[in-house]
């Protein structure tokens, strides 16, 4: 066990990369092979002056700043805590008594990507959680990949691989998988995506297509699929009849997995093509003579594999400029463009030299600095297929889908607003240059005339309420996502507000403006009502509002705002985490106006049971001291006065299980049931635990390490 460098192949822990981890892996056998991981999502940049320790009963690794990046929380008061790796590969934590050696945690119940002999899978009755393990996203990123294996009670077809050694080879030997051949893992290639087991590498990208990840690519990361290198004509113009797209026909072809229509009284091969061309959603279609079948697909194809013996043929639609002219055509073409090629390549040179003056002239003084890309509208109208695939709205504007030769694109389109320029100009200085994990990334800008677009990364997964409050779907987030989800929001307002140059106040957070990577990982989106404060802290008066629901009481006074009106809107949203609903609503049992804020401060001053305050579709799935935990902290970050609120970076740190909190108060806002003005402080240091009165309203909390 130790530091490693992902794609470092023996086990001597040379410097392969900039990214260490600490993982476990086999001292016997030369090809070094990790079997678990410890901060597969945090990795330190410098091994040497990292540590890996335990601090006040938990196993914490802390990097070259002595800021702690991932951590083994215990709630052990014993001062016998240690931390030991057994021969079986089970790395576990336990606390010594008089009488008896109790095990805290230990790998095996947290699985990455190996299954050990040994090891757990499913339900564990202990720790309340699903045991699972991950692949990695690649060969040199051990963050958690897009293939898992669990228990499944449907009994949905694994992905597994199993492996043995032998002390003569000293090296593994595969001796049992499942799926047998690498074309049968659902998705493997991704989306337009073509897998055969004749050639290496598997995948290919159909004609017409490229990557939407060239890094990937290289790397045998395919799962990110392929987009069209050139827009379909029926899909810009919306004119159906002057559509010059065409379809290529692949052969002995495996069909997609995904979705198809099977379409009655086509006809004939024709008719089936017919239908198909007529339909600007209409990605594919196949004609089966022997049945006068006809199977239509609509968006992305999904398992296609090539060179399958009783495969059939699948038509794919691509545009008019990927179709392949006839014999005759290109005859007749072949000496026109001989012979112009040089003026044209003349005239193609004058004209880009003439566009880049234009477009430089364009920018003049308003160009913005940093690694920002500049569009054109004709560029972003064509990535967004004239803007045709909405994805939401705003109150500065409507934000739509888009496909670059590289990524997929979230454009915003301003429109609508009386300072677009200020706030265009605004967000792309503030933005540009942010760079943070859980920060939707800004990609580039375009800025032509009335036109001002921003575009960023795009966000597969929506928007945080879109699953929190989908009653209707079948999809529930577990509270480990959600509470996973609330400390990588609250990371990414620390970093707002702390870790910039100058400090930035979101304005508006709330889950509409969270957005979710493939990952589930957080991204906060929307800094269409950010301002810039200075690093003092110094006050600003501003007319900007945000949601109702969300405003801290200072929005609606018109007093002066800082930092803590985004922590009063997060206390607020982290409410929603634990209810999984709207904080103001009509009860379902009698109808009347519940506020839940309230309702959870209620039982949390009475001592009562936090655990039904959950989520009722969680069924009670979830550890009682984070849903406490989170209750507390909600209940501090909307505190009447911001001064009793806390920092971001202290939400942090109580998430984390570093910094414990004591018991709020009720602010005046939610409840007149307290009427003396108190004097409230989130954090007091004390070297001796001190005791909170459960009573009047005069409750203080306690600075000290999670374990004492």
């Amino acid at each position: 066990m130790g530091f490693f460098s992902p794609g470092n192949k023996s086990s001597s822990n040379s410097n392969s990369s900039s990214n260490h981890y600490i993982g476990i892996w086999y001292n016997q056998i030369p090809l070094q092979t990790v079997v678990w991981v410890a901060n597969r999502e945090t990795p330190v940049s410098n091994r040497f002056s990292s540590q890996l320790r335990i601090s006040d009963g938990n196993l914490v690794l802390f990097n070259e700043r002595n800021i702690p990046v991932w951590s083994i929380i215990s709630n052990s008061t014993s001062a016998g805590v240690e931390a030991v790796l057994l021969d079986d590969g089970n790395l576990v934590l336990s606390a010594s008594t008089r009488s008896d050696s109790i095990r805290l945690w230990e790998s095996f119940d947290h699985p990455v990507n190996n299954w050990l002999p040994g090891g757990r899978l499913g339900f564990n009755k202990i720790t309340k959680q699903n045991s699972a393990i991950t692949s990695w996203k690649s060969a040199n990123d051990p963050s958690p990949g897009p293939f898992s294996v669990s228990l499944d009670v449907n009994g949905t077809d694994q992905y597994l691989i199993f492996y043995n050694s032998t002390e003569s080879s000293q090296e593994w030997t595969q001796y049992w998988t499942q799926p047998r051949v690498q074309c049968e893992v659902y998705g493997y290639c991704g989306s337009f995506g073509s897998c055969t087991q004749r050639s290496q590498p598997f995948c290919r990208c159909l004609q017409g297509f490229v990557p939407k990840s060239e890094a990937d690519y290289g790397s045998n990361v395919f799962y990110g699929g392929c987009t069209r290198r050139a827009g379909l004509e029926c899909s810009s113009n919306g004119n159906i009849s002057s559509s010059g797209d065409g379809f290529l026909p692949y052969y002995d072809m495996k069909l997609p997995s995904n979705p198809r229509i099977q379409v009655s009284g086509a006809g004939n091969a024709g008719g089936c093509r017919g239908f198909c061309l007529n339909r600007c959603s209409c990605t594919a279609y196949s004609y089966d003579d022997r049945n006068n079948q006809c199977l239509v697909w609509f968006g992305e194809l999904l398992n296609l594999e090539q060179d399958v013996s009783s495969g059939s043929t699948i038509f794919v639609r691509v545009a008019a400029s990927e179709l392949p002219g006839s014999d005759s055509h290109n005859a007749l073409v072949i000496g026109g463009v001989v012979g112009s090629a040089v003026v044209l390549a003349l005239a193609a040179v004058i004209g880009v030299v003439i566009w880049r003056k234009r477009r430089m002239r364009k920018l003049g003084e308003k160009s913005v600095e940093g690694s920002l890309r500049a569009f054109s509208y004709r560029d972003l109208q064509s990535a967004t297929r004239n803007f045709s695939d909405k994805l939401g709205e705003g109150g500065f504007g409507s934000v739509y889908k888009g496909v670059l030769s590289d990524s997929m694109v979230a454009v915003k389109k301003l429109e609508g607003i009386r300072q677009g320029e200020k706030q265009f100009r605004s967000e792309v200085s503030t933005i540009g240059t942010i760079q943070h994990v859980n920060l939707v990334r800004l990609v580039g800008f375009c800025s032509e005339g009335a036109h001002k677009l921003l575009v960023y990364d795009h966000m597969p997964n929506r928007s945080l309420d879109s699953h929190l409050f989908n009653h209707q779907g079948s999809g529930v987030l577990s509270w480990k996502t959600r509470y996973n989800i609330a400390m990588g929001i609250a990371r990414g307002l620390t970093y707002l507000h702390e870790k910039c140059r100058d400090c930035i106040i979101h304005c508006d957070v709330k889950p509409e403006n969270i957005l979710l990577d493939a990952y589930m990982c957080p991204k906060v989106a929307d800094f269409g009502l950010a301002k810039l404060v200075g690093r003092d802290f110094s006050r600003v008066l501003t007319t900007m509002r945000g949601t109702r629901g969300y405003l801290a009481p200072e929005w609606i006074s018109g007093t002066p705002v800082t930092s803590k009106v985004d922590v009063y809107s997060y206390g607020m949203m982290l409410f929603e985490f634990v209810s999984g609903r709207r904080n103001l609503g009509r009860s379902n049992v009698d109808g009347e106006m519940r506020f839940f804020p309230y309702e959870a401060m209620t039982v949390i001053n009475e001592g009562g049971d936090v655990v039904e305050l959950l989520d009722r579709r969680l069924g009670r799935d979830a550890d009682p001291n984070e849903i406490l935990r989170v209750c507390k902290v909600a209940c501090w970050c909307i505190q009447d006065d911001e001064s009793h609120r806390p920092m971001m970076s202290q939400v942090v740190q109580v998430l984390e299980g570093f910094l414990n909190v004591g018991m709020p108060t009720i602010p005046k806002t939610v409840s007149l049931l307290l009427d003396d003005e108190e004097q409230v402080e989130f954090f007091t240091k004390s070297t001796q635990k001190q005791q909170l009165e459960e009573r009047g309203g005069n409750l203080s909390s306690e600075y000290h390490s999670a374990g004492h």
